[in-house]
């Protein structure tokens, strides 16, 4: 809740954004496409693997689908995903399979990621932090694939995290150098949490989508999903 009574708590969102680090890294043509156009991700990847219209993907398509848009970042095996779908091992190879036929160059960046951590010892994210992992090289072959893994997520989940610090800094210097009552309290993976007034709720809604959504440039667009409530529970989009 709130501190200070009669406030109201903001929460500010990024929809999608390893899926957008994903298609700006890659430079995969097919995936940020589907971005620019704003495209449900999940149905229209569905959409191709099935070979059905977007109208005719089924709620359990399309959940298959957003396991495995997010498995590739993850580095998931087609056992994992057969666990995760409850579906047979073959079938979970051939959606992969299809998954990387429908974006090539996605494929052709996380092969890349993984060669590099075994040539430097390190990859990084888009702002240039690295990430050492050593593992990619052991003579332990669960630890090296642990390595693999690594290396696949860590330029992806560690842009999206300094993205989030970046929009971070920016709102507060905003706020500070604005006199704004409204205080940003919480940062949870991609979400920013603020308390606000009646009085300062809209500017402030304006002010940290316009930062959020600048805070980096990607060849897709930024997304930020806001919703306004009495507490944390209860929120409505704005």
């Amino acid at each position: 809740i709130p501190g200070e009574a009669g406030w109201s708590l903001v929460a500010a969102d990024y929809s999608q954004i390893e899926l957008r680090v994903l298609a700006h890294l890659s430079c995969d043509p097919q995936l940020i496409e589907a971005f620019r156009q704003d495209l449900d991700i999940h149905c229209s990847t569905a959409s191709v693997i099935y070979g059905v219209p977007e109208g005719d993907v089924s709620p359990q398509m399309r959940s298959a689908m957003k396991a495995i848009n997010y498995g590739i970042l993850y580095g998931m095996s087609a056992h994992g995903l057969s666990r995760e779908l409850g579906i047979p091992h073959e079938q979970a190879a051939a959606f992969i399979e299809a998954y990387f036929a429908r974006y090539p160059k996605v494929r052709a960046f996380l092969d890349a990621q993984v060669q590099q951590a075994k040539r430097d010892g390190y990859v990084q994210t888009l702002l240039g932090r690295r990430r050492y992992i050593p593992e990619v090289n052991s003579p332990d072959p669960t630890v090296q694939q642990f390595g693999a893994r690594m290396a696949l997520n860590a330029p992806i989940q560690g842009t999206a995290a300094d993205l989030i610090k970046r929009a971070m800094v920016q709102v507060a210097a905003a706020l500070e150098s604005g006199r704004i009552a409204s205080r940003m309290v919480l940062q949870v993976h991609d979400e920013l949490v603020f308390e606000t007034t009646r009085q300062e709720l809209n500017s402030l809604v304006r002010l940290v989508r316009r930062i959020m959504e600048g805070a980096i440039v990607l060849d897709v667009p930024l997304e930020v999903t806001i919703k306004v409530g009495p507490n944390w529970l209860d929120l409505s989009p704005v």
